[in-house]
């Protein structure tokens, strides 16, 4: 299926490798000139390696998020691009017993203010320009409460809060914004919250990991690749009438309507 996306400029935040990799990846097969964002370098330099053994061109920025004037300038030197996917930070899961107020702070400054500081540097522009889209991947946490991802689900319930309120504010000047939750995915923040429960519980890693899996009625985690999929299509004209959309990707582990 042609996404209409050639020739078309993209940013993706987040971009060095998990579900931000993918969705640049998914971008560059569609034809679309892609710009990914990450604060460390040579992660940055590794996944532009592997894009270009695949043939994709991959255009990279170094900056980190959490900084709202290395953002902006960031944004100035890439100019507004026809579609922004945030996927950068990720808050810590932290037992409840080791939760404080730095944590909280940490949380929030991670994940919500690394997609809020993105958004506002292209957000307006796109409205100037009477085109633009907005992909926000935010997580299934900032929907079901988890004492291990308090902060972090806080920041995830905010970062939905502000993508539909941005989607309403803009949808008038052509922009359009949505939300996709994953559930467990392939990535390297699995583990990291395993290591979270094993502190919490006490219990085996591969005990916890069994468990998580056996609450997918699919069976399995899901893949970066599959979120990819479905926020390339949401930032395409083929979704031209979806925004404010809050979409959960999590293998049928939400029974609920």
């Amino acid at each position: 299926m042609d996404l209409q996306l050639s020739g078309k400029t993209a940013v993706v935040t987040g971009a060095s490798k998990g579900i931000g990799l993918a969705c640049a990846e998914a971008l560059a097969w569609e034809g679309a000139k892609v710009t990914g964002i990450s604060r460390d370098p040579g992660n940055l330099a590794k996944a532009q390696e592997e894009l270009a053994a695949k043939g994709l061109s991959y255009d990279v920025e170094a900056v980190d998020l959490t900084d709202a004037d290395a953002t902006k300038a960031a944004f100035e030197r890439i100019g507004v691009p026809d579609i922004l996917i945030n996927c950068a930070g990720a808050a810590r899961r932290t037992p409840v017993d080791e939760l404080d107020s730095k944590a909280l702070h940490a949380a929030m400054e991670a994940k919500y203010f690394t997609y809020m500081h993105a958004t506002e540097s292209v957000i307006r522009g796109m409205a100037e320009r009477g085109s633009g889209a907005v992909v926000n991947v935010v997580g299934q946490g900032g929907r079901a409460a988890n004492p291990l991802h308090i902060g972090g689900g806080a920041a995830n319930a905010a970062l939905m809060l502000a993508s539909v309120g941005y989607a309403k504010a803009y949808a008038g000047q052509g922009v359009r914004v949505n939300v996709i939750n994953p559930g467990m995915t392939r990535t390297a923040r699995v583990n990291e919250g395993l290591e979270a429960a094993v502190r919490a519980s006490g219990r085996p890693k591969e005990e916890l990991l069994q468990e998580m899996v056996a609450e997918i009625p699919l069976g399995r985690a899901g893949e970066p690749d599959e979120v990819a999929n479905v926020a390339v299509f949401l930032a395409s004209p083929l979704a031209s009438y979806v925004t404010g959309a809050i979409i959960t990707m999590d293998g049928g582990v939400t029974s609920a309507i």
